[in-house]
């Protein structure tokens, strides 16, 4: 849409305040300016709403607009006067305006900051948060043009809009004048008004979810007449299932008198359907799917899921092709699993759809399971299947190009039936979200990921993101921070989801391993120390043990308060004529479960060699269902949620309205966020028990098991940035200073500032860096010497030799002035003359540790606050830890404990601590930076020598650019293509 001459040439469309939302009902909309093209949609628009909705606007009757009102709404010049419009298949539902006034409430342009504004939802689409978006998005466009307040009169009785306005968590005033309430908003985001976008989101993304998993009836667009095709597979598979819903076969290639095709009503179009269809599967040509599109949005269809193929994978043409599929099927209020999709399973006894192609539908179960792959969906289903672990919804995404993984954590959030999410990921769309997502999804049950295309450097084919700079391992420690079980292959996935998904959470690392074979009792427990578990001498049961041995030495264990989980080993036995029994699995398997189910709740996981059917009926649970703890004996105390069941946490049965804005389950506000306020936790049956054919594979998932139940414990109880920081921090002054140096027309490429721009910058944060001197001859250096005072270093500072002791050009504790011009002289003698060496003086720093502090701004993963020890061999190793900003106080605890040269830092082989409290402020304060100002895209502290009292930050290095969209703290929007 764009602006027509009429608009003022000096303003011109912004068309990136077009926006797609998702509603509170799951459907989509698009938000756009109005322009002068829009009066027709505008009359036809207010004629379908009601005269009671018309009066609430206007204070009176007003039957019809008037020539002089369409034009007046119609024409904009989108920074005083700005108006948008909510449209679905191109018409308008509702429309939003607000007009810039003075102190008066006349019409005024900037500086005056204050905006009166109305609202007009057409009475069909009313209750659909569909005001609560446009709130949002006009908000954003108000800051955006130097309004900081919105006023709106609001009649008594219309109570929806008044509500609208105090829901939205807004800072904001009430009054009643002259018969109307009259509101003031202060549009600065809050706290609240952010966790209540963030709550709408999560209900909306949800529904959207729901919509096309659990439909009422489903057409297949594309059913072959003849056996065999893509089509007639999904129907052939929706039917096996048993689909509790309507299912329909469309294929304009039907004869006119086909009423049936395998028992099912058959159509040439959806619209000769002549009922509601809630979900399509399109399995035709690209070239057609636009038409079969079309007919579904004619006719009220909910989603699609396209499992055709020739889009963004097949090149530029094909990109342009899904671009134009997103746009059509989101016009029409619809959203896509696909294309390329191989299609979605759940397995819901109230739905029991399968609308894929998956060969073998998965028993039922409390597995979650999103890949971006056919090929690995058909790989982790037939894992799975094999292992006789279920699964409660499957979704094979393909090209990704509008339901993510991201749709399917909200959805899982708060889906009763899944306890464990298991993600496969070739890319993230928007790892802000995720990351977020994420967080709160694992404080109520394990979230699993597998990620793909890790070290292309390149976007998977189909998927239009941002590509990440950061190394891998930097992806994987900003994902353990937010809580995300980070695996390697979907092998060790599907170790680990077996074992979270019926197991409980360990109380800590200690195990207990006993077996009948010594060999593969000490096989498992080297396993434990690589990694970093403390498992108990094995204990051997021998080879001549019993089912009943078993069970008694795993009930032993179990009670054990020194034990938190168990793994048992196990060969075939020796049976009284002296020949090897493999066959009494099933024997074993019931010993075992019977143990558990009767000891207090601890992890068992079991490894097997050669036992046949032990596998199979370990995983044959007798039930499903959660029990009372009182079923089980009590376990030893552990802290917070450590023997809460990991499939088994109960997220709020309704997520937090407008008046409790905080997200339900969010970590940040959750104790324990396994129960709800007065609940017993809930236990499962301890039925199935996961088993594995090697003692690295079974180790690995109870490790991992192992860590995430530490991170539960921590996110019961969130770090926080300290207050006082606030008392030393100049933000308004830093921000003055970073426009400065920007200057009015930015470098879109950005700029590196001097080392005394730096040093003043991150001065208004309380950062001090150690004053340096050039010394461009050896009487420049002694001059400076004798200003900073001995002792001195003299280092160099060309490019090539910055932070490179170990090529020479560092020389240090030079106590006078003789050792000073000796040292400059071996310094140019050896690495070359002064111009090119740029040598300085900086007086002595007390010992310590050298260290490094870095923050960088990545296009995918967002502001990221690194730290590590100084020199070539952290380098080497990668021996670097990483967190997302803003960091807390536990997250600089933790990263400067989390690198493997940590106990250098705290007392190793008898050297004195390091001042931690005075590195992790340090932490803080380049995190609070960053965070503060966006502009600021990178900061390079090194070194920074930490002492046992206090430290010094010797060298630094500040980059500002133009900052870049942040796309996680703007209105809800989707992606756009």
């Amino acid at each position: 849409m764009q602006p027509t001459p009429e608009q003022s040439p000096h303003h011109a469309y912004p068309d990136h305040w077009e926006a797609d939302v998702v509603l509170r009902d799951g459907g989509t909309a698009r938000i756009r300016p109005i322009t002068t093209d829009d009066a027709e949609r505008l009359v036809s628009f207010y004629e379908q709403v009601s005269d009671e909705s018309k009066y609430y606007r206007f204070f009176a009757p007003y039957p019809r607009l008037s020539a002089k009102d369409v034009h007046r709404f119609t024409h904009h010049d989108y920074v005083d006067r700005v108006g948008l419009a909510v449209t679905v298949g191109g018409e308008f539902i509702a429309t939003v305006r607000y007009d810039r006034i003075d102190a008066t409430g006349r019409p005024a342009s900037a500086p005056a900051d204050e905006a009166e504004v109305a609202f007009l939802v057409q009475d069909a689409h009313q209750g659909r948060g569909v005001a609560s978006a446009l709130l949002e998005h006009i908000a954003a466009v108000a800051r955006e043009r130097g309004i900081r307040r919105f006023a709106a009169e609001v009649l008594p009785a219309n109570n929806k809009m008044i509500k609208v306005f105090r829901d939205a968590g807004y800072t904001q005033q009430r009054s009643f004048e002259d018969g109307a309430v009259h509101l003031t908003l202060d549009l600065e985001p809050t706290a609240e008004s952010l966790a209540v976008q963030r709550a709408r989101e999560q209900r909306a993304e949800a529904r959207s979810v729901q919509r096309l998993i659990a439909p009422g009836s489903v057409a297949v667009i594309g059913t072959g007449r003849n056996p065999g095709g893509v089509g007639r597979t999904v129907l052939r598979n929706l039917l096996a299932a048993g689909f509790t819903g309507r299912t329909y076969a469309v294929n304009s290639a039907f004869a006119a008198d086909q009423a049936t095709i395998d028992g099912v009503p058959a159509h040439r179009s959806i619209g000769e359907i002549g009922e509601p269809v809630d979900l399509a599967v399109v399995a035709v040509p690209a070239d057609r799917v636009p038409e079969a599109v079309n007919d579904c949005g004619e006719h009220g269809v909910q989603g699609l899921v396209v499992l055709s193929a020739g889009y963004a994978e097949w090149g530029a043409e094909g990109r342009e092709r899904q671009r134009e599929l997103v746009r059509q099927a989101r016009s029409y209020g619809m959203r896509i699993i696909g294309p390329n999709a191989f299609g979605v399973i759940n397995n819901s006894d109230a739905v029991r759809l399968n609308a894929s192609l998956a060969p073998e539908s998965p028993a039922p179960g409390r597995i979650g399971l999103f890949t971006q792959s056919g090929a690995i969906g058909i790989a982790l289903l037939s894992g799975l299947y094999r292992r006789g672990a279920g699964l409660s919804t499957f979704i094979s995404a393909g090209n990704r190009a509008d339901i993510s993984g991201n749709d399917f954590l909200q959805y899982w959030y708060e889906d009763p039936d899944t306890d464990v999410a298991l993600l496969y990921l070739e890319s993230l769309g928007n790892p802000r979200k995720f990351t977020r997502l994420a967080r709160r999804t694992a404080a109520v049950k394990p979230v699993v990921v597998v990620k793909g295309a890790r070290h292309s450097g390149s976007t998977p084919p189909g998927h239009a993101v941002p590509v990440s700079r950061i190394p891998d391992a930097t992806v994987s420690a900003l994902m353990r921070q937010a809580g995300v079980i980070r695996v390697d292959t979907v092998t060790e996935m599907v170790d680990a989801g077996l074992l979270l998904a019926d197991q409980p959470l360990p109380a800590g690392p200690r195990i207990a391993i006993l077996g009948n074979s010594e060999s593969l009792g000490l096989l498992t427990y080297d396993a434990c120390l690589a990694e970093g578990l403390r498992p108990r001498p094995p204990r051997d049961l021998t080879t001549a043990a019993t089912p009943q041995n078993f069970r008694d030495a795993l009930a032993e264990a179990l009670a054990d308060g020194n034990c938190d989980a168990v793994v048992v080993t196990a060969i075939p036995w020796v049976g009284e004529n002296g020949e090897a029994e493999s066959g009494d699995g099933e024997v074993l398997a019931a010993a075992l479960r019977t143990a558990a189910a009767t000891g207090p709740a601890k992890p068992v996981a079991v490894v097997h060699v050669e036992i046949g059917g032990l596998a199979e009926a370990l995983a044959a649970a007798t039930s499903t269902a959660a029990v009372p703890p009182v079923a089980r004996a009590s376990a030893p105390a552990a802290p917070d949620a450590a023997t809460a069941p990991a499939g088994r946490a109960v997220p709020p049965t309704a997520p937090a309205g407008p008046s409790t804005p905080t997200a339900p389950g969010d970590p940040l506000t959750q104790q324990r966020p396994d129960t709800g306020p007065g609940d017993t936790p809930i236990v499962p049956t301890l039925g199935r028990i996961p088993a594995y054919p090697a003692a690295e594979r079974a180790v690995r998932a109870l490790a991992e098991a192992v860590k995430y139940a530490q991170w539960r414990r921590q996110a019961a109880v969130p770090g926080k940035v300290p207050e006082f920081l606030d008392d030393t921090i100049d933000e308004a002054g830093a921000a003055a200073r970073i426009d400065a140096l920007l200057g009015p027309d930015p470098d879109p490429r950005g700029r590196s500032l001097g080392h005394d721009e730096a040093c003043e910058l991150l001065g208004r944060y309380g950062i001090t860096v150690r004053p340096t001197l050039p010394a461009p001859d050896p009487d420049a250096a002694v001059a400076a010497a004798a200003r900073l005072g001995y002792p001195v270093a003299l280092k160099t500072t060309a490019p090539h030799l910055r932070h490179r002791a170990d090529l020479g050009g560092v020389r240090l504790d030079l106590a006078n002035e003789a050792a000073l011009r000796r040292a400059y002289g071996e310094l140019t003698d050896l690495l070359g003359k002064p111009t090119e060496l740029q040598p300085v003086v900086q007086s002595m720093a007390p010992r310590g540790v050298d260290t490094v502090v870095r923050a960088t701004i990545d296009p995918a993963a967002g502001a990221v606050l690194s730290f590590g020890l100084a020199g070539a061999p952290s380098e080497l190793l990668g021996d670097t830890a990483h967190r997302l900003v803003p960091a807390t106080d536990r997250d600089a605890a933790e990263l400067i404990r989390s690198i493997r040269a940590a106990p250098v830092l705290f007392g190793w082989r008898g050297s004195a601590p390091v001042d931690s409290a005075a590195l992790e402020e340090l932490l803080l304060r380049v995190s609070r930076l960053v965070d503060d100002h966006p502009e600021v895209v990178s900061v390079a502290l090194e070194p920074v020598v930490v002492a046992t009292q206090g430290l010094t930050v010797l060298g630094a290095s500040v980059r500002l650019a133009p900052p870049p969209a942040r796309t996680d703290l703007g209105p809800r929007r989707l992606s756009n293509y």
